[in-house]
């Protein structure tokens, strides 16, 4: 399973979960939001200013992805993003995802590589990015090589 977070991130040092105890992505995105609305609650708590992300691969459900915002507010996505051009990205997402929902492994790394282009409205070199990956054959995150960046980011200006 794999957490990212967007936002005030040592606001996240608050939040403590048993991850042995947890039984899927959407069961631990549960307790983090249920966790983020206490905050909310009381005008003597600071809330937490963290957007989470949380990616797993549940054998039963397959491959997931939800957004929790500092609310307590949980969804699941096909694609998403935080941040401070989230909705620009998000909107980027969409259009890509509109008429193809199902893409493979290297469109989908080109498609998350060109939203970060068309929301920066920059060019990236492969030494300037980093890329994550996890795929439901080798379900462990890793980081693409610059190599591998490159041969996207060419196949990406190939394509444009």
């Amino acid at each position: 399973m794999l957490l990212s977070l967007s936002g005030l991130v040592n606001c996240g040092d608050c939040i403590f979960l048993d991850l042995q105890k947890l039984r899927g992505s959407a069961h631990w995105t549960g307790l983090l939001a249920d966790k983020s609305q206490v905050y909310t609650q009381h005008a003597y708590m600071r809330p937490l200013g963290v957007a989470a992300i949380v990616l797993g691969i549940d054998e039963e459900s397959g491959p997931q992805l939800f957004k929790c915002d500092p609310a307590g507010h949980f969804v699941g996505y096909k694609a998403t993003a935080a941040g401070v051009k989230e909705s620009e990205a998000v909107s980027f997402l969409e259009k890509k995802l509109k008429n193809n929902p199902e893409l493979s492994y290297e469109e989908t790394v080109q498609t998350a590589v060109s939203a970060l282009q068309s929301v920066l409205q920059e060019d990236f070199k492969a030494t300037e990015i980093e890329v994550g990956v996890v795929t439901k054959e080798s379900p462990v995150f890793r980081t693409l090589s610059t190599d591998e960046i490159d041969e996207h980011l060419t196949a990406i200006s190939e394509r444009d």
